[in-house]
Order: C-alpha cells, then structure tokens, then sequence
C-alpha cells in the first residue's frame, strides 16, 4: 500500500502525462472531453464545409474543436505546430474552396498584440454526434 503512494507521489511531482486533473487543476485534455461527453465518435473525415462552421473553441496545445450547424462537433488535432496553439490565439484561415480541408493551415494571431503567433498543420476531422435518444 505504502509503495502506492510513494508511485503516485513520484508520477504529480514528475508531472506526468496524462493525468487530466490533479488536485483541482484542469488541463486543456480534460476541458475537451468534457465538450465532447456524451457524444459519439464517428470515423475520421478529411474535409468540413466551412458554410456549417457555427463557432471554433481552441483547447490549449491540443485540438481545435468546431461545432457545426445541426449540433455536429469536430475536433482536429492539428498533426504540426501544436505548440503555439493558445485558447487566446485568433484562428486565420484562407482558403479557395468552400471547405476546410486536412491539408490546409491555420494561423495564429494574438488576441491582444494582433501579432502572429505561429500556425498548425490541420489533420483529420473526427466527428462527434449525440446519441439518438431511444424511443421508450
């Protein structure tokens, strides 16, 4: 019992990853599986219309989430440049086509300064939908 603790000790002082929340604290991993709870993941598509875009929420050095007219959410783990990604950042993408697609960039742009602040490499939508409500 007593080697439990120490390990567990030994894991918060280290910082270990993967543990969402320690002592009250929230990571940008745990703010985005309490957006998607209660949602199913849908397999992975390549590109979203930008047409149905409601809103972007920026999970700090994690994801992008978009949610979608109809109630649909897509999270991209951007596949490059996770580091400069800010909840703060300003999200600037250009595009030619009226979707936004796993090959496209994405720029930062700091809310307050208005200055760039990096880009990320845009990866595979992943699709997340409520259940269908069972007919009792």
């Amino acid at each position: 019992m007593r080697t439990n603790h120490v390990l567990a000790s030994l894991l918060l002082l280290a910082g270990a990853p993967g543990m969402a929340i320690a002592n009250g604290d929230h990571t940008a991993e745990a703010d985005l599986a309490k957006a998607i709870a209660g949602r199913t993941a849908s397999a992975p598509v390549d590109c979203i219309q930008l047409h149905d875009i409601e809103s972007t929420e920026v999970f700090d050095k994690t994801a992008i989430l978009y949610r979608t007219i109809g109630g649909k959410i897509y999270v991209n783990r951007p596949s490059a440049g996770l580091s400069s990604l800010r909840d703060n950042d300003i999200l600037v993408t250009k595009s030619w086509t009226p979707e936004l697609c796993s090959v496209d960039t994405v720029d930062l742009v700091d809310q307050v300064s208005r200055f760039p602040d990096g880009f990320v490499f845009l990866n595979q939508f992943v699709p997340y939908s409520k259940a269908p409500r069972s007919a009792e």
